[in-house]
């Protein structure tokens, strides 16, 4: 791993950094689904009053790739989003390498926006769980590690 000195702290001190981490992240991927949209909308023509010309299946899986490139690209990098980065937390995978693959990626992406989709059982499931882990990091294979404070 990159920092010798990640710990293993409880799943409640993980849970609430990353619901802070996801909201910057938001911040961070809706201009690009805007930005999908737009393109869509400008390839197949606005909407009319009567329906969308931009087929539903089209505007969803696009979405799905956004999120899956965007998330695998900062975690392939260093295993952090920009949010992840401000609340110090890493992504690893179960036996411990910085780098998950692209499978990982898109496992981790699904199954969250599954637990998210639950009313959020899927992220309240890690204070439950003896390793602290959520289904999306069982899926993946992951865990999320807590990075120590810089020292200046």
């Amino acid at each position: 791993m990159s920092r010798e000195t990640t710990t293993a702290p409880r799943a409640w001190h993980i849970l609430w950094r990353q619901i802070v981490a996801m909201i910057y992240d938001t911040l961070l991927v809706l201009p690009l689904f805007m930005a999908t949209t737009m393109l869509w909308v400008t390839i197949y023509g606005p909407r009319t009053e009567a329906q969308a010309t931009v087929p539903n299946e089209i505007q969803w899986l696009s979405w799905l790739c956004v999120l899956v490139g965007f998330f695998g690209l900062f975690w392939r990098k260093n295993g952090q989003t920009l949010g992840m980065q401000a609340w110090r937390i890493q992504l690893i995978d179960t036996s411990g390498r910085l780098q998950i693959s692209w499978y990982q990626c898109l496992r981790r992406v699904v199954f969250a926006l599954l637990s998210a989709i639950c009313l959020g059982a899927g992220y309240w499931w890690c204070l439950f769980d003896r390793s602290g882990r959520t289904w999306h990091d069982h899926a993946s294979q992951t865990r999320l590690v807590l990075l120590p404070k810089k020292t200046k």
